[in-house]
């Protein structure tokens, strides 16, 4: 899709002010000592998670009150501007185990998303301080550098990231299992860094299953403002748009996402992938 007509600048100005104000909340507690919490799921969940996202969340409805915002940890929250198409997607640390391990591994995940679709994208690595920025129709940039993914058009010799073997089971899990032993090598352990790693061309496929949209839209500008592509498994558009009063926020989430860098490898990884 195109960059809507009443898309602004200002936008992505307040994307890197809000990974600027989480960035200040995580570096202040990783690797020291806080409680884990567990949520309803078993995920966990620090101090670290639920202040990053006030602090975030505060400066959006300060500065575009009529837009929308949904994140991991404070839930859906629609804008006072009545019919506003835009909403903010939050996920204040992505990859809290990394995080509460000690690993710079996670990332905080910042999207626009206009009528559901993601047109602004931000994965920022507090720790290492990297900053990858999506917006639909531009290049994709790392700390101010465009990006472009690696050519890999053989499943044979493409690298493959997933966070976790254990985020797939039943038939989701077969079906990895068929790419996975396709592929030259599968790694695991990287959360939201292995799509920014993809964007950079150092890797060639992430794959994933159990995302939720705070964990995915994001990445989504990010990669294909590189070159790269990113879909569910069947090949669709990743979108999301819940409707004022809406009890079931699930529906429509795909859950299992493909990212590839290069798109004939998409279109490869899908047909292994066909489990439906």
């Amino acid at each position: 899709m195109a960059l809507p007509s009443d898309f602004k600048d200002s936008y992505v100005d307040l994307a890197h002010q809000l990974a600027d104000a989480a960035a200040q909340v995580t570096r202040k507690y990783f690797r020291t000592s806080f409680d884990v919490e567990s949520k309803g799921d078993t995920s966990p969940v620090t101090i670290a998670d639920r202040q990053a996202e006030i602090a975030m969340r505060e400066m959006i409805e300060r500065t575009f009150p009529e837009h929308g915002i949904f994140g991991e940890e404070h839930g859906l929250k629609f804008g006072s501007g009545a019919g506003s198409k835009y909403m903010w997607v939050l996920d204040p640390i992505d990859g809290t185990k990394s995080f509460i391990t000690g690993k710079p591994l996670f990332g905080t995940l910042i999207s626009l998303v206009y009528e559901g679709s993601p047109v602004l994208g931000i994965i920022d690595q507090p720790i290492t301080k990297e900053r990858w920025v999506g917006v639909v129709g531009r290049p994709t940039t790392l700390n101010g550098q465009q990006l472009r993914t690696r050519t890999c058009p053989d499943v044979k010799l493409a690298y493959l990231y997933a966070t976790t073997p254990h985020m797939f089971s039943g038939d989701n899990e077969v079906a990895f299992n068929r790419l996975r032993d396709s592929v030259r090598i599968p790694m695991y352990g990287c959360d939201c860094y292995a799509y920014g790693l993809l964007a950079a061309g150092h890797c060639d496929l992430v794959v994933e299953a159990d995302l939720k949209p705070y964990d995915y839209m994001a990445l989504v500008p990010v990669v294909q403002g590189a070159g790269g592509v990113m879909s569910d498994w069947r090949g669709r558009p990743l979108v999301w748009q819940p409707s004022p009063g809406a009890t079931d926020l699930k529906a429509g989430w795909p859950g299992e996402v493909c990212a590839a860098g290069d798109p004939q490898l998409h279109r490869r990884a899908l047909e292994l992938l066909d489990w439906k």
